[in-house]
Formats: structure tokens, C-alpha cells, sequence
């Protein structure tokens, strides 16, 4: 009885771990996000298993189901179409479920896009904040107003059609000579990273319409933001003094 986590590549199909396929062979049963993209990779490294349905849309119905399964005494392994499960991805809810339950749940190490996006970028990774896809309604300017106020570097994922859009947000919001790098298609053929201002990846990407998975990194608030803010702070405390 145990719910294993198992990352699989964000691009090259050889980016998987020995200990990864050892788990999924032996798995009583595998959760994919898409059976179709799962299938592909299993069907590479010859991985025959009954394969169940868990995504976003379903993921509340069923999460019950597979929670009587485990308790049954059968092995699961969650992968989704690319990346770690549970990071920008579903397995939050069976997760916390399992636990709810007394059920082991182990996460493997492996594929995340947004690491080798940070490592790669050229901007600080020792402290950073991973916000995942921004909401694209409701609660999006409150968010963007505070990333403008964010001293750590941000990562963000973004899809392609709307990588435009995004940056011009942030160039209002951040301000247009922010440094930032869009990496996109990681570990795949095409694989490629642009570093700039928000300013020159936006001229960039209206020229060069970009493809494939989306990995945004950007400068936190620069040092001389941060000393502005505070002197405009004293001039009004010694405004109030005055007084």
C-alpha cells in the first residue's frame, strides 16, 4: 500500500531515472494525466500496466476511488504528461488525501522544468519564488502587484500563445528595463533560452512567435528600487517630525 510520485522528462524521454521505471514496472497501476502522452513514454521503455485517467477535471471524483484501492493494499504510481506531479500539475488532492488516511506517499527525485530554466538564466538562485501559471482572471493584476514588490527571483509558467501578453503585463507592473530569461522546449531539440529586459524579450517574441513549454525567470526588485522606497519612507517620517 503506497502512492509513489514518479517525474518523468519534461522533454528528452532519456531523462528518467533507473529507480523511476523500476517503480512504474512494479506498480500495481499507473495515474496519467493523459493516457495518450503517457502511453508514449511507457510504451519506449516497454512498461505494460493498467492506466487510469487522473487529471484537473476529474481529480475530485475520483480521488476517493483511488484511496479505497491504496487502502486495499495496492502500489500506484502518479505521473503526468511532463515534470514532477503535484508542481503545476495534479496530485495536490490525492496527495493530502493519502495522508488524511495514514497512506505512504513518496515522491521520487527528478524532471522540473523551472530548475534548469532558474540555473540557466543568469539571474540569483539562491532564494526564489515559483509562482507557477499566474490566475488568468480573477486575481491576476492583484498578483502581478505583487510580484512588483518581490525581492527574490520570480519563475513563472506561461503558454506560448500568451507569452506576449504576459511580459507586456509585467513590463507595466515591473517596469521595462527588468532583467528576465524565457527558456522554452527544455531538454527537446529546439531547446532555447532568451535573456534581457522585459523591453527586449517582448520585441523578440513579437518577431519570433515562440512554440512549446514556456519557462519564465525575472530579476526581483533591484537594490535601488528598494533604497528609493526607503528614503521616500524617511522624508515622510521627518515630514511628520516637522509637524
Amino acid at each position: 500500500m503506497k502512492l509513489y510520485l514518479v517525474p518523468t522528462p519534461v522533454g528528452n524521454l532519456a531523462d528518467i531515472t533507473l529507480r523511476a521505471l523500476d517503480i512504474l514496472k512494479n506498480a500495481d497501476a499507473i495515474l496519467c494525466e493523459d493516457t495518450r502522452t503517457s502511453g508514449k513514454l511507457l510504451k519506449h521503455y516497454d512498461i505494460q500496466k493498467p492506466l487510469y485517467s487522473y487529471h484537473q477535471h476529474n481529480e475530485h471524483k475520483v480521488t476517493e476511488v483511488l484511496v479505497q484501492h491504496l487502502q486495499a493494499g495496492k502500489t500506484l504510481a502518479l505521473i503526468t504528461d511532463a515534470g514532477t506531479p503535484a508542481i503545476s500539475d495534479p496530485g495536490f488532492f490525492l496527495v493530502r488525501a493519502c495522508l488524511q488516511q495514514k497512506i505512504p506517499v513518496e515522491c521520487l527525485p527528478g524532471a522540473t522544468a523551472f530548475v534548469p530554466a532558474l540555473a540557466q538564466s543568469g539571474l540569483p538562485t539562491n532564494r526564489f519564488s515559483f509562482e507557477g501559471f499566474l490566475p488568468q482572471k480573477k486575481g491576476r493584476k492583484t498578483m502581478l502587484e505583487k510580484l512588483a514588490l518581490e525581492e527574490r527571483t520570480i519563475i513563472l509558467y506561461e503558454s506560448p500563445h500568451r507569452l506576449v501578453k504576459c511580459l507586456e503585463e509585467l513590463k507595466v507592473h515591473l517596469g521595462a528595463e527588468r532583467q528576465a530569461s524565457v527558456s522554452r522546449e527544455i531538454s527537446k531539440m529546439f531547446e532555447d533560452t532568451q535573456r534581457g529586459t522585459l523591453d527586449a524579450l517582448i520585441a523578440f517574441y513579437t518577431q519570433h512567435p515562440a512554440k512549446g513549454e514556456i519557462v519564465m525567470v525575472i530579476a526581483g526588485k533591484p537594490e535601488k528600487e528598494k533604497k528609493s522606497k526607503y528614503a521616500a519612507l524617511d522624508e515622510e517620517e521627518e515630514e511628520e517630525d516637522d509637524l
